[in-house]
């Protein structure tokens, strides 16, 4: 119900929103920022905190548009550590971005995660030279963590 709001709300992504791990992630994102101007960009937990910012830099893309948190472990937790910031900016739509392989676990994770707080995604997926998705256990798994997430507040990571 709370994802329909959403959509319904806020048709259109009101910020970018990529899952570390990949440095192509975020070069990709920096290429289609340029679009959307208006827009802000969050990181999760990227590798180099320092190199995302050139890598928007370079396209002319101003650190006060960027947005690096650098709390996340892993997947579950990219989600997590940022949905009360998202919350109190009033976002309602992100686009996700991430790589190709990781995809389905990202937004099985958002659908949960965000999607308990009322804030829709729009999947886009870099591609990547992995070419075998996820598990369906790791998949099941996290979704598992995000549900006791929404229960407890607490991800299951430590287990």
């Amino acid at each position: 119900m709370r994802l329909a709001i959403a959509i319904n709300q806020a048709p259109q992504p009101q910020a970018f929103f990529i899952l570390g791990g990949d440095p192509a992630r975020e070069k990709f994102t920096a290429e289609l920022a340029q679009w959307y101007p208006s827009l802000e960009i969050w990181v999760s937990s990227p590798p180099d905190p320092q190199k995302t910012y050139e890598t928007f830099q370079a396209v002319g893309i101003p650190k006060s548009r960027l947005h690096i948190d650098i709390r996340a472990t892993d997947t579950v937790t990219n989600f997590t550590s940022v949905v009360t910031e998202f919350k109190q900016r009033q976002l309602q739509h992100l686009f996700l971005i991430t790589s190709d392989f990781h995809m389905l676990r990202a937004k099985a994770i958002a659908t949960f995660v965000l999607g308990s707080q009322g804030i829709a995604v729009t999947p886009i997926s870099v591609p990547s030279k992995q070419t075998d998705s996820e598990s369906f256990l790791r998949i099941i798994r996290d979704i598992v963590r995000s549900l006791l997430w929404i229960a407890t507040d607490h991800t299951g990571a430590s287990l």
